[in-house]
């Protein structure tokens, strides 16, 4: 039986499911019924000087009718007083000692200040210390936030102050609004960190009513440039959490798009020791970390993995520059004519948005096959010499396991650009 239980910093988590900082770890009461619901950790909603918040505050992209795709807030950190929120923190690590409870925490960049607020997280209990280096609306503005994670500098300096009195490990969180995430967290592992979780939320401003032309969410008829999260965001956290794992050698706590099991287990197959999840929870609710639990051991135990550990990391190396992949590596589409319903969409795409490699199938060519409305169904055909293995069609194709990507042996010895380059210069 696979163990869920994780080491991290030498802390021990009950599963590598955190619920991140958000409006899912706002309150006590909230931490409290998650961690009943099987949490392992939980980032507390980030704490500072209270702010006073927007009335409307979120906005969300939709597709096909899956609601959420995308969601995008402008909300900012937490509006309660920071007494309250550690007090709160007090109750909940009394009540469930063996979850942990991560402080989120964003002040002004004085060192004193920093001092400050370590100083009272810990006293109230937290495990450990997560300083937001990474909200890209509002806080920035006031100096803070991805105002101080988008520099390096600022970056180490903070992570230092933090050091100097932290007695918790500390994680520094990154932000995604950067051109290269891998320099901010180097600084960030110079400053002393522990270890840092990624990603933040990304810059994004989520659309416009074409009747009022107010941009959303809709504050009298304004908006500003927010946070986007939820499942759209998970393939940009996995490259960053990938360029980080090939480069940092402290612990990396996984976020960005995780709302199953096996968006969890990419993470970590990507080098996170944990991973936080918000968007999901608060589209579902705390109990979606029990079906993330049930799968990912059931995953474990199908591969008998004893624990996160013995697969964690291992998609890194397979992660390369486009530069060394084999450029003697072939595939070409197949398509199983017993699946086929004749839609015509990998005809389409390949010829309009690809490479003209199928042929739609001749009227007289029916294979006889006939749909529930009594028509023939043609299927097309793929023109395997002019096949350059893209996946589009597959990727079109509305029945599953229809068109499948064969390789084709072709003989020859791998290949990488920079090989080819090396050889003809």
């Amino acid at each position: 039986m696979s163990d869920l239980s994780v080491n991290f910093c030498g802390l021990r988590s009950p599963n590598p499911f955190w619920l991140a900082s958000g409006p899912p770890t706002n309150t006590g009461g909230q931490v409290m019924r998650a961690f009943d619901a099987g949490w392992g950790g939980a980032v507390w909603k980030t704490i500072g000087d209270p702010i006073q918040n927007t009335s409307s505050r979120y906005g969300a992209i939709d597709l096909n009718g899956v609601k959420m795709m995308g969601l995008n807030n402008i909300e900012l950190i937490s509006d309660r007083p920071i007494a309250i929120n550690l007090a709160e923190i007090s109750a909940v690590k009394k009540r469930y000692p063996k979850h942990l409870v991560i402080a989120s925490l964003m002040v002004e960049s004085k060192r004193e200040t920093w001092h400050d607020i370590v100083r009272r997280a810990e006293d109230a209990g937290s495990d450990a210390l997560e300083l937001n280096f990474g909200c890209p609306h509002g806080m920035s503005e006031r100096g803070m936030g991805a105002a101080v994670g988008q520099v390096p500098e600022y970056t180490e300096m903070i992570t230092s102050w933090a050091k100097e009195v932290a007695k918790t490990p500390v994680i520094s969180k990154l932000t995604p609004n950067v051109t290269d995430i891998t320099h901010i967290a180097l600084a960030a592992e110079r400053g002393g960190a522990d270890a840092v979780s990624l990603i933040n939320t990304i810059n994004s401003l989520m659309g416009v009513d074409l009747e009022t032309f107010a941009p959303r969410p809709n504050v009298a008829g304004k908006s500003s440039h927010g946070g986007y999260c939820g499942p759209a965001v998970k393939p940009i956290a996995l490259h960053l959490l990938s360029s980080v794992a090939k480069r940092v050698k402290i612990p990396i706590v996984g976020i960005g798009g995780i709302g199953d099991w096996k968006d969890a287990a990419e993470h970590i197959a990507l080098g996170a020791s944990c991973v936080q999840v918000c968007t999901a929870a608060m589209h579902y609710g705390f109990r979606i970390v029990e079906d993330m639990a049930d799968g990912l051991t059931a995953y474990m135990d199908d591969h008998a993995y004893r624990s996160t550990e013995s697969f964690r990391g291992r998609a890194v190396p397979n992660v390369m520059d486009w530069g060394d992949l084999d450029l003697n590596y072939k595939i070409i589409a197949k398509i199983d004519a017993g699946l086929c319903i004749g839609c015509q969409l990998c005809y389409v795409a390949c010829e309009d948005g690809a490479h003209q490699c199928i042929e739609r199938a001749p009227q007289h060519n029916a294979r006889g096959k006939q749909n529930p409305n009594g028509m023939e169904i043609h299927v097309p055909r793929i023109i395997e010499e002019e096949c350059v293995g893209c996946n589009l069609c597959a990727l079109v194709c509305p029945v599953h396991g229809c068109i499948t990507m064969e390789e084709i042996h072709t003989g020859l010895p791998p290949m990488s650009w920079k090989q080819k380059t090396s050889r003809t210069t």
